[in-house]
């Protein structure tokens, strides 16, 4: 019992939540506003909007400081699309900035009445991305921090029994021999009832069906000053007689239930005071499945017989407590249960088709008909479409401004796709691949969506063909690259110069019509199924030419499902990285030595042969020379052709501004100085592209990399030993591989002879 008991008392918390709220006085109401004045004071559009910001975090910048930048940030949106969802919507890097610019519109400006339709093809997720964003929508609208408050009537009941002064003669005679002579007088003046039920007969409640909130009561022309003395704060009644966002305060009028009860009030009291001691005020609860605050409608959804919804109980109190005055018509539409909240068609067809041409007067004017009655609609309405349904509204030219088409096509980021096989299969099925294979299995599905041309990746890469050892013909491979908002290391210089804000721009518009063909959602997760079925299994990772002949194998059966040649350019992209992670974990230097080096050379380059200077940063002896000069171009692959002209550049640098601007005068350390990072850097490209080629010319370098882990493997030298052990460890501490990974790559890179073939990279 102990335990029931226990269990039971968790139901406490349920009634004790925000929507079971008593109602409210209005002047109870006005304090609430002096506290949340941002909370209270929002239409659905600005709910909206920060229900969207509560959920998606901050955007991230990869690299800050980019004078070149576009704002095409990297938004975390799993608390808005994927958590607690039971099918989650992953959405891209494009679509995430896509929705946060929509967002932002809708949250800064006036909010002309418009249909946002998201549009895609079939397959690209367009119907669980609405169901989910409705979903947080209606969780976030039913907490403290997105709920509103809405208007309810609290009026006196009519007075049926006010002619009734006393019990019907059998009763009264029945009654006396059971009761008192003064428990009789207590019972015919009517106080046999409790206190609280008392209350209860005295008065009954009319929500207003439209939702309004209680400030729209207060009569539009006395709103502005009526506010202004309610407010102390200058900030805020700048902010709501300035911004757009806060217009509707000032410009709409309650519905017309709403008007007609409080005309109907000061027609009797002739007292606005007294009238106001009526309104009270509840949580706007949000509740899909009964249609109050958002509501959905499917192709199939057949139309209601009556249009009009009605409440008989409510009007026959209401037509007693007006009788003999203008009457209240209490009479509303199903436009009025979503009015402030979302009303939504999942895909124009069928009874669709026909909700759609019914809002289009809705949308025009805010207006909707009901029987004599107009009724106001301010909702957020939204719709899914397929490409083919458009020309439903070829016909509506009318109806054209007043649509906002928000794309959804198929997913373009590969780190997304990656994702949603994690999602479907597992987050295990990393283990069975090696590193970048999972990705470049994404990078093919998504070469089949891409459009094969692109103009402004041409106009920014004006020679592709120097490109062939890392990117296919078409610049698919980095359009990809650069969706996911990532810039190449293998770039040439003049290319990352001339990646301006305008070529960036056109990249990701560009991206609009992209992702509207090739594999869909549901065929790139049956094709991930077959392969991973195909090729994953235990004590062999998946590799590369594993995903070729998988590929291989449906480019026979549908040639035009990738570009020619794509495959291998992916593979060369491939080797490429591969080859750096192995170099990069083979390699290691004395920072010192290198640091040395360099500052003696800066210093150097200033002096005529011959001289003997001490360098003023390191304290050494320096014999000026030939000698000690090329020693350090060697390092820094500068020719003997080139070595002049390089040391004049160098010295430039030192004597305009390294010392003048850097020491002198911003107090630097040499290190911290941009010539001394810019020669580092090149310092250590040249160490990283020979840091294999000793153990190249090493045969027994392959075997013992074979033999890592075995006992054979002592049997080789010591310097090969550790050389060995260090580039593992790196392989797998950087870059993710497991051990047995980390020697299969090894392997690869020197089987394949990946150092002489990239020698020029």
């Amino acid at each position: 019992m102990h335990r029931v008991q226990q269990a039971m008392s968790n139901l406490h918390k349920h009634e004790s939540s925000w929507q079971q709220r008593p109602l409210i006085s209005f002047t109870e109401f006005l304090q609430e506003l002096l506290t949340y004045p941002d909370r209270l004071i929002r239409d659905v559009y600005q709910v909206y909007a920060d229900m969207i910001k509560a959920y998606v975090k901050e955007g991230v910048d990869e690299y800050p400081g980019d004078p070149e930048s576009i704002n095409y940030l990297n938004y975390d949106c799993y608390k808005l699309f994927v958590e607690d969802s039971d099918r989650p919507f992953f959405a891209d890097r494009l679509f995430a900035n896509r929705l946060m610019r929509h967002v932002e519109a809708l949250s800064v400006g006036a909010q002309q009445r418009k249909i946002y339709i998201f549009d895609g093809p079939h397959g690209s997720g367009k119907s669980t991305f609405l169901s989910n964003l409705l979903r947080k929508f209606e969780e976030y609208a039913n907490t403290p921090e997105g709920a509103r408050l809405e208007v309810v009537w609290r009026l006196p009941c009519p007075d049926t029994f006010s002619n009734q002064t006393s019990l019907p003669p059998h009763l009264a005679e029945k009654l006396k021999g059971l009761l008192s002579p003064d428990e009789m007088q207590h019972f015919e003046s009517g106080n046999f009832l409790p206190a609280e039920d008392k209350e209860k007969e005295r008065f009954f409640h009319v929500p207003c069906p439209s939702h309004d909130n209680p400030l729209l009561l207060i009569p539009k022309d006395v709103r502005r000053a009526f506010l202004d003395d309610l407010f102390t704060d200058e900030k805020l009644k700048w902010r709501l007689h300035s911004e757009k966002m806060y217009q509707w305060v000032f410009r709409d009028e309650p519905c017309t239930i709403c008007t007609s009860i409080y005309e109907g009030l000061l027609r009797q009291y002739r007292d606005p005071l007294k009238v106001m001691e009526h309104i009270f005020a509840r949580p706007y609860v949000f509740n899909r499945r009964l249609g109050e605050g958002v509501s959905v409608f499917n192709p199939g959804d057949r139309p209601p017989r009556e249009p009009v919804i009605r409440n008989e109980h409510i009007q026959r109190s209401l037509n007693a407590i007006f009788s003999g005055t203008r009457p209240v018509n209490h009479i509303y539409s199903r436009y009025a249960k979503t009015n402030n909240g979302i009303h939504a068609l999942m895909d124009i067809k069928s009874h669709n088709t026909d909700r759609l041409m019914e809002l289009h007067n809705i949308i025009s004017d805010g207006i909707h008909k009901v029987e004599l009655i107009e009724e106001g609609v301010n909702s957020l309405l939204f719709a899914t479409m397929n490409p083919e349904d458009k020309k439903i509204l070829t016909n509506l030219q009318a109806f054209s401004d007043r649509i906002e088409y928000i794309n959804i096509p198929y997913v373009l980021d590969l780190k997304t796709e990656v994702d949603i096989y994690r999602d479907i299969f597992g987050k295990h099925i990393d283990e069975s691949f090696l590193p970048r294979v999972l990705h470049n299995f994404a990078r093919v599905i998504i070469a089949t969506r891409l459009r094969q041309r692109s103009i402004a990746m041409f106009e920014w890469i004006k020679d592709p063909e120097m490109y062939e050892l890392y990117c296919d013909k078409d610049l698919l491979l980095l359009k990809m690259e650069i969706f996911t908002g990532y810039i190449p290391p293998w770039l040439e210089e003049k290319d990352v110069d001339n990646f301006t804000a305008k070529i960036r721009r056109k990249i990701i518009l560009e991206s609009e019509k992209d992702g509207w063909q090739g594999l869909s959602g549901r065929d790139s997760i049956k094709m991930f199924s077959e392969f991973f079925s195909t090729y994953g299994r235990e004590g062999k990772l998946i590799d590369m030419s594993m995903l070729g002949v998988f590929f291989r194998k449906y480019c026979k059966q549908d040639p035009d499902i990738l570009p020619k040649g794509f495959l291998d350019s992916l593979l060369r992209m491939y080797n490429y990285v591969v080859l750096q992670e192995v170099k990069e974990s083979l390699y290691y230097y004395n920072q010192e030595q290198i640091t040395r080096e360099i500052i003696n050379y800066m210093f150097a380059v200033n002096f005529e042969m011959g001289n003997t200077e001490i360098c003023s940063y390191t304290g050494d002896k320096l014999d000026i020379s030939e000698q000690l000069l090329n020693r350090l171009e060697d390092r820094l692959m500068v020719s003997r052709e080139y070595a002049a002209e390089f040391r004049a550049s160098v010295q430039k640098s030192y004597t305009t501004v390294t010392l003048p601007q850097e020491l002198i005068r911003d107090e630097k350390n040499i290190t911290d100085t941009a010539l001394f990072h810019q020669l580092q850097d090149r310092y250590v490209h040249a160490l990283k592209s020979k840091v294999m080629d000793p153990f190249l010319k090493n045969r027994n370098f392959r075997r013992a990399v074979k033999d890592f882990d075995q006992e054979e493997f002592r049997t080789y030298d010591q310097r090969i030993q550790s050389d060995i052990t260090f580039m593992i460890e790196n392989l797998q501490r950087k870059y993710g591989y497991t051990r047995q990974g980390a020697k299969e790559i090894c392997t690869y890179v020197i089987d394949n002879n990946l150092p002489r073939i990239f020698t020029d990279s």
